[in-house]
């Protein structure tokens, strides 16, 4: 497959996990050419710092289609073509001008992507706002990463002379249960694998020990439920193709409608 350049605007990172052929890799996913395109795998900790970029911001690359993946979105980047653009979309006017790139590629249901998926084989990615999250489950998972796992983290690729910090396990499991505004939803619960949600749970663990549930709960469960009008990005599993995750949140203030309760 050839190689191109492409300009895409970042609007999805996940928690990294260990990869053999890149040490630990990151599903980064985002806008290009005013469609979805995932980027992976993209080893993000291990980007150099001039290469290194944040969610809603612009980056040129260069690209190739992915041939172990057969998503139509799929491809394979070029991490030392990385071009971060300086500069990130502002959150002004509840995110206006995030939603003006993102919103056209909005679905209006996780039913809906099903459905069209399972019909045509696309998309793998989308973005919908769910009728109502009904909570936000915390479950165990591993503490400490299989030993396969352990040995790609140690690997050395030829040419690295540094590594970052030994990435942590996150003990948990997270996910959403919601329903659709699809009139036949019959609820969805979906895990969700949001770098930043991750983050936080770090962030609280470090500060907050074992009451760390409260804080990071406020955060994603009651302000995503009661605060912020949330979207979910969504995405399928390459080993599972039928499978969808939660790849991240979109979550701007909701739109008051200007004189709403104002007398005429």
């Amino acid at each position: 497959m050839p190689w191109e350049t492409k300009r895409v605007l970042i609007a999805v990172r996940t928690y990294p996990s260990p990869a053999r052929k890149s040490i630990e890799s990151s599903c980064t996913a985002g806008i290009c050419e005013g469609k979805w395109i995932r980027l992976f795998p993209m080893p993000y900790r291990q980007l150099k710092p001039n290469k290194k970029f944040v969610k809603y911001q612009w980056v040129e690359m260069r690209v190739q289609k992915a041939r172990s993946d057969l998503r139509v979105e799929s491809y394979n980047p070029d991490r030392d073509s990385i071009s971060p653009i300086p500069g990130v979309l502002p959150t002004a006017n509840q995110w206006e001008a995030r939603k003006k790139l993102i919103f056209p590629l909005k679905s209006s249901s996780m039913c809906e992507l099903q459905r069209v998926r399972d019909e045509h084989g696309e998309p793998t990615l989308g973005l919908f706002k769910p009728a109502t999250i009904k909570r936000l489950r915390i479950e165990p998972d591993a503490p400490d990463w299989t030993p396969d796992e352990k040995q790609a983290l140690q690997q050395m690729q030829m040419f690295e002379t540094e590594m970052p910090e030994e990435l942590q396990k996150i003990p948990f499991k997270f996910s959403y249960e919601f329903e659709c505004v699809d009139p036949a939803c019959n609820g969805h619960q979906m895990i969700c694998t949001d770098w930043e949600m991750s983050e936080l749970y770090r962030k609280v663990r470090q500060s907050h020990g074992e009451n760390w549930e409260a804080p990071f709960r406020q955060r994603y469960e009651d302000e995503m439920i009661h605060k912020y009008d949330t979207h979910f990005y969504v995405g399928t599993i390459h080993q599972y193709p039928a499978s969808w995750i939660i790849v991240g949140v979109f979550y701007p203030l909701p739109v008051i409608q200007a004189g709403l309760f104002q007398q005429s």
